[in-house]
């Protein structure tokens, strides 16, 4: 039975420490955190919650993301009522360096991913959800805390439903229905039952509490949720906006406001400040002490292609996740419901273990890539490169959570066809160029697209490779190597006029038009710039000091393309630089009527050249 009276001080304590904290940063959402204090409370020291803060690792921890990422000054007072954060530290919050940031980064050593961008919490933990029911079948549960407002975004309700078909019972979610918003009353104000009608609806068993400020109720509440089976658990509880501070408590125009000092040592002082209650520390219920089964790796063989022949190079990708199960015996894969286009399926087939199929749903595929990640595996995420384009902000929010995971969009580009402009992803490049630290690789044939899925599964960190639809020629000798950073030279000569810059499909264009302007006696330099990010800077240097003039080919917007990180490169290089790319809206068609549309096949590539020659 949990203390009824520890918790009470403890609840009255970490409210102390929210306006601490708050107060002294000048800035923050303290009214959001005071509401969910008693759910937060009772969770972590009422029994419920099993974790061991000294290895915060630990495979079989309960997890706790906080979705309401704006709540953080409760989420470090939470750590501080349990001996992990001191006093001293607490009052660091959202100080240049400190590790107690605005909203949870995973700079502070509690913090399961980075959360703020509201909706997306939900997926991270249907992630760790599965890896423990499905992969590790470890019995941790994962906990949530979400907003009432952040349950109108589409991705809660892509996790929601997808949860509930994978009947993850170790997964709880815990609305604050606090009734208040940024800027006024929320969907459904205080409707607890609205909101668990609608999680109802989807399979959940959804637990209303009337009053989540009693902590009889809440505590009832976790009882309950941990006695479920064969499917997720709501609770759904009614809160009041800044509890605990009645000038603060249900009044709109506070959200994201902290008190003056001297508004803070009143309530402070309303708060018991400076009883005994400062000197509790709350203790969490440590996990049993399980490990997932550990699988040693073995070798993955090497990629086998005949030179000449035509292989499609999303069919290598699917090829070489299937190879490369054995040495990464951590490796999961994430598809959209489209694997037989992204053939993925190839992996599916020899490891259906290893495969979870998220349906057309990327926001929350990638999220809980997000939190697949977070409990050691590596994910691999594939489904159209034009799609992967709705998951922009979870892909976004994913490289802040230091997420290794590895994104796959097939089907780039206008040379996909007839589908028309709909299934084609053009600005692919540029969203993940401008993502920190994430490699973008875009290989042209069977051989390089092996070797670069092996290069995504050995760095650590985010990686994003483009795959076509259609065959193309292996141009490359199966022992060929890849490395992230590199690029290869395919044409080169000391009388080169010009050089060609291309990736993907445009490669074998520009080889064309290369060997169509040989017979003019025009010689060009030909580079396969198969990593666009870490990019091959010396190597283009080189040929645009030798060369004079510089050709991109792609079949990508020109708009931070391959083209633009290029001319980044040569930016005040005494050169020429010409990009070629889909300037065009695009059209259903054949992949080589779209190509010369666009003029990136190898006839606009020569009458380029010769234009830029004179």
């Amino acid at each position: 039975m949990a203390d009824m009276v520890m918790l009470k001080e403890l609840a009255s304590r970490i409210r102390q420490d929210i306006l601490s904290s708050s107060t002294e940063a000048g800035s923050g959402h303290p009214t959001s955190s005071l509401s969910a204090v008693e759910l937060m409370a009772a969770l972590l020291f009422g029994g419920f919650f099993r974790y061991d803060p000294r290895e915060p690792k630990h495979p079989n921890n309960d997890r706790l993301i906080f979705s309401k990422g704006h709540a953080s000054p409760l989420f470090y007072a939470l750590w501080a009522a349990a001996g992990e954060v001191s006093e001293e530290e607490l009052l660091t919050y959202r100080r240049f360096g400190s590790p107690l940031e605005g909203h949870p980064t995973t700079a502070f050593r509690f913090t399961e991913a980075a959360t703020g961008s509201l909706g997306q919490g939900l997926s991270i933990g249907v992630g760790m959800a599965l890896n423990g029911k499905r992969l590790d079948h470890l019995p941790y549960r994962t906990f949530v805390l979400l907003g009432d407002s952040e349950m109108t975004e589409g991705s809660q309700w892509e996790a929601i439903q997808l949860a509930a078909h994978y009947g993850l019972d170790n997964l709880v979610g815990i609305i604050d229905v606090n009734r208040l918003g940024q800027r006024g009353e929320t969907m459904y104000g205080h409707d607890i039952r609205a909101y668990a009608k609608r999680v109802a609806a989807f399979g959940w068993e959804a637990i209303p509490v009337e009053d989540g400020h009693d902590f009889e109720q809440v505590l009832s509440a976790y009882a309950r949720a941990t006695s479920v089976t064969g499917r997720p658990v709501m609770i759904v509880a009614r809160t009041i906006k800044g509890k605990g501070v009645p000038m603060l408590e249900d009044k709109n125009g506070w959200h994201g406001i902290p008190l003056s000092r001297e508004q803070s040592d009143q309530a402070m002082q309303a708060l018991g400040a400076g009883a005994a209650a400062k000197r509790i520390i709350g203790r969490m219920e440590k996990p049993e002490n399980l490990r997932p089964e550990q699988t040693a790796p073995s070798e993955p063989g090497s990629p086998a292609y005949d030179r000449g022949s035509t292989v499609a190079t999303r069919d290598a990708y699917g090829k070489a996740l299937k190879r490369l199960a054995p040495a990464y015996p951590n490796l999961v894969v994430l598809d959209a419901e489209v694997s037989n286009s992204t053939r993925a399926e190839y992996f599916k087939e020899a490891h259906p273990e290893r495969f979870l199929e998220m349906y057309i749903a990327e926001q929350n595929m990638v999220g809980a890539a997000t939190g697949l990640a977070a409990r050691g595996k590596l994910p691999f995420v594939s489904t159209f490169a034009a799609f992967l384009m709705r998951a922009c902000d979870q892909i976004r929010m994913a490289r802040y959570s230091d997420a290794n995971i590895k994104l796959c969009g097939s089907h780039a580009g206008v040379s996909i066809g007839e589908d028309g402009l709909s299934q084609m992803g053009l600005e692919d490049l540029a969203f993940f160029r401008a993502v920190p630290d994430c490699a973008v690789l875009y290989p042209s044939d069977a051989v390089s697209t092996e070797r670069l899925v092996e290069e995504a599964a050995r760095r650590v960190g985010m990686v994003y490779l483009r795959t076509t639809r259609g065959k193309t020629p292996v141009i490359y000798d199966s022992t060929e190597r890849f490395p992230l950073g590199g690029s290869k030279t395919l044409r080169q000569s000391e009388q080169d006029r010009a050089t060609l810059v291309a990736a993907g499909i445009t490669l074998h264009e520009a080889l064309a038009a290369a060997d169509d302007l040989l017979k003019e006696g025009i010689r060009l330099r030909v580079i396969d710039l198969y990593s666009v990010k870490p990019i091959d800077s010396d190597t283009l240097a080189r040929a645009a000091e030798e060369t004079g003039i510089v050709v991109t080919v792609e079949d990508h917007y020109a708009q931070g393309g391959l083209g633009e990180a290029v001319m980044a490169v040569l930016s005040g290089k005494d050169c020429r630089v010409h990009a070629l790319a889909v300037r065009k809206r695009p059209r259903s068609g054949k992949p080589e009527e779209l190509l010369v549309l666009e003029g990136i096949d190898r006839k606009g590539i020569t009458e380029t050249v010769r234009a830029l020659l004179g």
